[in-house]
């Protein structure tokens, strides 16, 4: 591939012929949100032409978002499988039924005899292979229909465990009822789901409370298109 700033390219600088770009979601935003927006800016040059991205971050997130142009969108599936590192704040003290901060508390829990000591032997629990259920307000499908869906109509919804392999866990900051980690985690792993069930590994309640992706695969946040940048690219070469 060659290389158009941060573009990565497949033949020359042809979008149609394939590129990726590596964007810093911003808050609040959707992944489908970036995807549209580099979409409109593309039709001044090219018209239709397909763009996707690799992996849905969730509004409340920030951090790396791949987006697939042109024939590079047939490698999603490939970029979707690499690893994923992020950096969690997780609040303790309270639960969500979402298990971040898209819905309100709805249980308070005491937090005063959690310490690092308690976290480190805690965190070790969900280091490996690990068995974990996803959120029920999420994407995933039960009985046909998206859990985010059934959960938002007050419908029970039963969630299955998946098998998910999360290969690092750093403690960065340790400041209760705030701790930020670092984790290092495969395709599939629910951060939200991960805060929740820390909260419960230490006798205590908690939430994900903010969540940036660092990396996916070889592709770093540092090295990532604010969208403004990346609009701006598109505008003044296209």
């Amino acid at each position: 591939m060659s290389e158009w700033g941060n573009i990565c390219f497949r033949e020359g600088d042809d979008f149609r012929a394939g590129a990726v770009l590596v964007v810093d979601k911003p808050l609040r935003w959707t992944s489908f949100d970036v995807v549209n927006k580099i979409r409109i800016s593309l039709r001044k040059g090219y018209g239709k032409i397909k763009v996707g991205h690799a992996g849905t971050l969730d509004p409340l997130a920030t951090g790396v978002v791949i987006v697939c142009v042109g024939k590079e969108t047939k490698k999603i599936e490939e970029y979707m499988g690499q690893e994923k590192e992020y950096v969690a704040e997780i609040t303790f003290g309270h639960t969500t039924p979402s298990y971040d901060l898209e819905t309100s508390f709805d249980e308070e829990f005491p937090y005063k005899h959690v310490d690092r000591e308690c976290l480190e032997r805690a965190v070790q629990q969900f280091v490996g292979e690990i068995e974990q259920f996803p959120p029920s307000y999420s994407a995933v499908r039960v009985d046909g229909v998206r859990a985010y869906e059934k959960a938002r109509r007050g419908d029970e919804v039963e969630m299955k465990s998946r098998k998910v392999m999360v290969r690092e866990i750093e403690i960065l900051k340790a400041e209760l009822p705030v701790v930020e980690l670092r984790i290092v985690c495969s395709k599939g792993t629910y951060i939200r789901s991960l805060a929740h069930d820390l909260g419960k590994a230490c006798g205590s309640g908690s939430h994900l409370s903010a969540l940036r992706r660092t990396r996916v695969g070889d592709f770093k946040v540092e090295d990532a298109f604010k969208m403004d940048e990346i609009i701006g690219v598109l505008q003044e070469n296209l």
